[in-house]
């Protein structure tokens, strides 16, 4: 829900440079991070790490990814940038197998291509560039962009799944809220926008409501296992067609409601089958434990 609210700040907040969004969205959200950082009494190691440049690529892939998707979110409704985004665990499988050499078997294959036809359900009615009315600041451009978000958001998971290996949750966060500031800074040189008193105030709520949900979300993978708590991460598309109804007057189309539906069944499928490989590859090393 926190999350759904960041975004809608984002969308309410208008046609804005994507880097400057990126430096509000992680400026801001710093500091609910060090107030929970100094309350845990880790705030003063949460910087040290040996791997300085893996979280500086880690930082470059997720800022992106994260600028890609807030102005995807600027041109599309909201509970269709919802549901495109959830092509990132699909993403996931297809990198994992490409690029580490896992092995990717019939039953998550057949999940891969299913959310990607709820994908393309969701999609094809915006890519207007197929139906020659151009290529421009519209729909298609938004699902393009959202679609690339997706992309990148999986790589930056892969990337965060080998930092888990030697650092902390809280090192890995820390790192990315600082990354992701400098190089929304960056931005800067390439044009800002001056912000209205109420556009600076929903890019504020922005950054301070992402901050908390990424809190809210690292410390619930603390107390229950992934494949238990991902599956809530889907509730976003009720919650925001709701808040996409009520504050954007957007009407959710059948085709987003029949490709998310399927694009959602898709990704609860692949992570119960991630949990049950989890469970028979524990299930074999107990078997080999003398």
């Amino acid at each position: 829900m926190l999350f759904v609210a960041m975004m809608s700040c984002i969308k309410a907040a208008g046609m804005l440079p994507p880097g400057q969004i990126v430096f509000f969205r992680s400026f801001f959200a710093i500091i609910p991070i060090i107030i929970y950082l100094a309350w845990r009494r880790e705030l003063a190691t949460a910087v040290a790490t040996r791997h300085p440049v893996s979280h500086v690529l880690r930082g470059l892939v997720g800022v992106a990814s994260m600028g890609a998707s807030f102005y995807g979110l600027t041109l599309l409704p909201l509970p269709d940038a919802i549901a495109i985004n959830y092509a990132q665990p699909m993403f996931v499988i297809v990198f994992s197998a490409v690029f580490l050499g896992e092995v990717v078997r019939m039953y998550r294959w057949s999940a891969v291509i299913a959310g990607m036809i709820g994908v393309v359900i969701i999609s094809w009615p915006k890519l207007t560039v197929l139906t020659g009315s151009g290529f421009g600041v519209n729909e298609a451009t938004g699902v393009i962009a959202v679609l690339i978000s997706a992309m990148l958001s999986a790589i930056a998971m892969l990337l965060v799944r080998k930092l888990v290996a030697t650092e902390r949750a809280a090192t890995i966060v820390l790192w990315f809220s600082l990354m992701s500031t400098l190089f929304g800074l960056a931005s800067w040189p390439f044009g800002w926008a001056s912000l209205t008193p109420t556009q600076a105030i929903l890019l504020v709520s922005c950054g301070l409501l992402g901050g908390v949900a990424q809190l809210f979300m690292t410390e619930s993978y603390r107390h229950a296992e992934m494949s238990t708590i991902a599956p809530f991460e889907y509730s976003s598309m009720v919650v925001g067609i709701v808040v996409g109804y009520f504050l954007f007057s957007d009407i959710p189309t059948i085709e987003t409601l029949v490709g998310g539906s399927i694009v959602v069944a898709a990704g609860v499928f692949i992570i119960w089958r991630e949990h049950q490989l989890g469970l028979e590859r524990d299930r074999a090393r107990r078997a080999m434990t003398p």
